[in-house]
């Protein structure tokens, strides 16, 4: 028998701590939430694999590269155990650092591989990479040097899924997942898997882009591990990823992950109706009470005007003669006269119809007749007749448009850095990261009103309002001025130009309110003030995240940061309240240099 005084303070200490983790850990929902958790004397860590196709540097098509490295090192600084989970493509393996073999990985789709584990380049996230060899070992990511999809790709992305489960399930040497976060087509079988598997963590899916499917023929079911029961008619079975005579990767996502979010509030609402569903809009529908968007951050170390050594010359909104320094350089790189005048707008996206570049190829003459002073210079590949209209653009205007077809990561910094304005149309855009990346250089962006695009945009019709000095505070690891936090009913301030429709006529109005406002440069200092001070940081995100994650899992992250006990003090509303301007109240104000 325990001695009774032993008995008696082991029955103190055992309050004690039951008191402690009370205070550290309220009731899941209250107001005061704060994301740390005990069990004895052990903070539980809450370990995230996120599951994706890309990631910068290691491999890049597009945002969905950019988007997953800098949200797992946000998500490591706020004390989420992240970890980058991909294909070992030639490129990923040259570039990873600290790599070596864990284990084997027999039996994946289209063969038996392994499992590799290091670090990321750039920030030093774990990362996981998936080799084998006859699936990834290609010179391109998924196309072929024609251009033409792999025939393969929904082998290779079923065999990233399955190791994603098999690692959920647990590997030797390798911490098992509290949630398995999947980005996109490419992962949407692993919440499907993770079920057939019984796999205990739960799984997020990240719509990126639902124009890109992934639907493949129902015979590759097989295959692919998925079972039978899961290929009938969806009209008999609701879980069912048949879609329309097909298979879906990411209808597999939609339907069987524990929750669903996509890339902007506007953008969740958007794909519930036909015109943006992509014929997707009913099993959205179906699913819309675990449906909710969050709006991607940027990387603000490599896209910052006032330390980027890849632009000519540094600068802040306090001290713009940088920018204009850059105008030049972009000019001069471009080809284009040196006028610093002379209203230059940029364009740079990919050459589709997703992008409205054959509206955009039609509207230009048009605005270079109306505006004899405009210049134009133009980043993008896609399309090969709309390439061909925007070399023919630069063979007839070779002093007024600069084409350049390709992407390389200098010439980009250079052109929002260098340019006026961003012409930026888009039939439908999730998110988008090439707006906020030229607010954050002080190059007004000119963009169709949807998705991402009409989140992070406020137009210049909205008024600005006053700011009191006393609510200003300096933003964070920035060389810019105060930002103002204002209460969410107050108008946020302008920081561009919408415009509604998909015709030559809208794009052209659009552009010139953008160019008669830049004539007035009272007006345009203040936009490009309003535009350079916003937070485009991963901050309010990973707080989202964080409160998605945490109402799934027991674990949470390791410390809290100041911005996700703001989100778990102010619990975001449900989904069909949230509305399109959320977060967009900030307006810069220039410091003011002491005498």
């Amino acid at each position: 028998m325990a001695h009774p005084l032993l008995s008696e303070s082991g029955r103190i200490k055992n309050n004690l701590m039951k008191r402690r983790e009370r205070a550290a850990r309220k009731l899941p929902g209250t107001p005061s939430t704060v994301f740390l958790a005990r069990t004895g004397s052990r903070i539980l860590s809450l370990n995230v694999l996120l599951v994706a196709s890309e990631a910068v540097p290691l491999a890049k098509t597009g945002g969905l590269g950019d988007m997953v490295s800098a949200y797992a090192a946000a998500l490591r600084e706020a004390g989420v155990d992240a970890t980058i989970l991909m294909p070992a493509y030639p490129g990923a393996i040259a570039s990873a650092e600290g790599l070596h073999k864990v284990c084997a990985l027999p039996g994946l789709p289209g063969g038996d591989g392994a499992l590799l584990r290091g670090r990321m380049p750039d920030t030093g996230v774990p990362l996981l990479l998936v080799r084998c060899d006859a699936l990834y070992a290609r010179a391109g990511l998924y196309q072929d040097e024609q251009g033409r999809d792999y025939t393969d790709n929904a082998v290779r992305f079923a065999a990233l899924s399955t190791a994603a489960v098999r690692v959920a399930e647990g590997i030797r040497g390798v911490k098992k997942p509290d949630i398995v976060h999947a980005h996109d087509w490419h992962s949407g079988l692993t919440p499907l898997l993770m079920k057939c598997a019984g796999v205990k963590a739960k799984s997020v899916f990240t719509i990126h882009n639902l124009a890109f499917q992934g639907n493949y023929a129902l015979s590759l079911g097989a295959a692919l591990g998925v079972p039978a029961e899961w290929l009938v008619p969806a009209l008999t079975e609701p879980k069912s990823i048949e879609f329309y005579g097909a298979l879906s990767l990411m209808k597999a996502g939609i339907v069987h992950a524990d929750s669903v979010t996509t890339v902007s509030e506007t953008y969740a609402r958007e794909i519930l109706t036909p015109r943006f569903g992509q014929l997707m809009e009913g099993v959205l529908q179906s699913c819309a009470d675990k449906l909710s968007g969050v709006i991607n951050g940027i990387d603000g170390k490599t896209w910052n005007p006032a330390t980027d050594p890849l632009i000519a010359r540094n600068y802040s909104f306090d001290d713009m003669r940088g920018k204009h320094a850059c105008k030049r350089a972009l000019q001069q790189m471009s080809g284009l006269p040196a006028d610093p005048f002379a209203p230059l707008i940029a364009i740079g996206s990919r050459m589709t119809g997703q992008k409205m570049a054959d509206v955009v190829v039609t509207a230009i003459p048009q605005l270079l007749e109306r505006h004899s002073r405009l210049q134009i210079a133009v980043i993008g590949k896609g399309e090969a007749y709309i390439e061909a209209g925007f070399r023919r653009l630069a063979q007839d205007w070779p002093d007024r448009v600069a084409v350049h077809i390709g992407y390389d990561e200098r010439r980009a910094h250079a052109l929002h850095a260098g340019a006026d304005m961003l012409l930026h149309g888009s039939r439908f855009e999730p998110c988008g990261l090439t707006q906020i990346y030229a607010m954050r250089y002080g190059t007004v962006p000119v963009a169709s009103r949807v998705g991402g695009l009409a989140d992070t945009i406020v137009d210049a019709a909205s008024r600005a309002c006053a700011i009191d000095p006393r609510m200003a505070i300096p933003r964070e690891a920035t060389n810019d001025a105060p930002v103002a936090h204002l209460a969410p009913t107050v108008t946020p301030a302008p920081t561009g130009f919408l415009f509604d429709g998909e015709t030559v006529h809208d794009v052209i109005a659009g552009a010139t309110r953008a160019i008669d406002a830049y004539m007035r440069p009272q007006q345009w200092r203040t936009l490009q003030r309003n535009a350079m001070s916003r937070d485009y940081g991963w901050t309010h995100a990973v707080a989202r995240f964080v409160q998605l994650y945490a109402g799934l899992s027991d674990a949470r992250p390791a410390r809290a940061t100041p911005g996700s006990r703001r989100a778990a003090e102010a619990p975001a509303p449900a989904f069909a309240e949230r509305t399109a301007g959320g977060g967009a109240g900030l307006v810069a104000r220039s410091a003011r240099k002491m005498a």
